[in-house]
């Protein structure tokens, strides 16, 4: 039995791993937490440009004194383009963010695991 190798290869893209980046912004919480219910509708179109650009999945998070992004993207290019624009940057500033210190930012590959859920 031949194998067509070139549908395979195709086959392996389709199952191409996807990204997840976390992003630690320093900031005041509080008019972060503020602004989720305040701009609401800004954090909503902020989201719908994001699924457009390639997120797959977003959650936010807060500590004593920062911000946490946890996010899956289709790839770290598609994140790194997407994160980049000075118009998102301007509306991170805006609510809450640290303009002093520079977001620590993490991607690893995903991966699938027997546990995961």
């Amino acid at each position: 039995m031949a194998l067509n190798m070139g549908r395979i290869s195709m086959q392996l893209e389709a199952f191409a791993m996807s990204v997840i980046v976390t992003v630690k912004i320093s900031g005041d919480t509080d008019v972060f937490t503020k602004s989720l219910e305040e701009r609401a509708d800004l954090f909503r179109e902020v989201a719908e440009r994001g699924r457009k650009a390639g997120a797959v999945h977003h959650q936010f998070g807060v500590g004593d004194g920062f911000i946490l992004v946890v996010d899956e993207w289709d790839s770290a290019d598609a994140f790194n383009a997407f994160f980049s624009d000075p118009e998102l940057m301007g509306f991170i500033g805006s609510v809450g963010a640290d303009p002093n210190v520079a977001p620590e930012i993490t991607t690893v590959n995903a991966i699938d695991s027997p546990d995961k859920f």
